[in-house]
């Protein structure tokens, strides 16, 4: 029954998401997608500092593999909707004007 009070302090160890802001009025759609991508390299730049510290004994291995699982899951969208893009844009140019 010991095993669960660890269980119980996840909810408070995990941040909390955040939602992607709002693009500016005026802003490009490349201005939107380069943003994007940053926020992705940024998540995927923080999980070989969260390995060091699990390496160092300052961290435990469930935080290292929400960050690489994060990590992985945020590039894998971030592929999806590229493809939806390039469909997209293959689309339009199949339209005869």
């Amino acid at each position: 029954m010991s095993d669960f009070k660890v269980y119980s302090n996840i909810p408070r160890m995990m941040p909390t998401p955040t939602l992607p802001k709002a693009p500016v009025s005026g802003g490009s759609f490349g201005n939107l997608l380069n943003q994007a991508i940053q926020q992705v390299s940024n998540v995927e730049k923080s999980c070989p500092g969260d390995l060091q510290k699990f390496l160092s004994n300052e961290s435990d291995l469930h935080s290292v593999m929400t960050s690489f699982e994060k990590a992985d899951l945020s590039f894998q969208t971030m592929m999806q909707v590229r493809d939806k893009i390039v469909a997209a844009y293959q689309e339009i140019m199949k339209a005869q004007v």
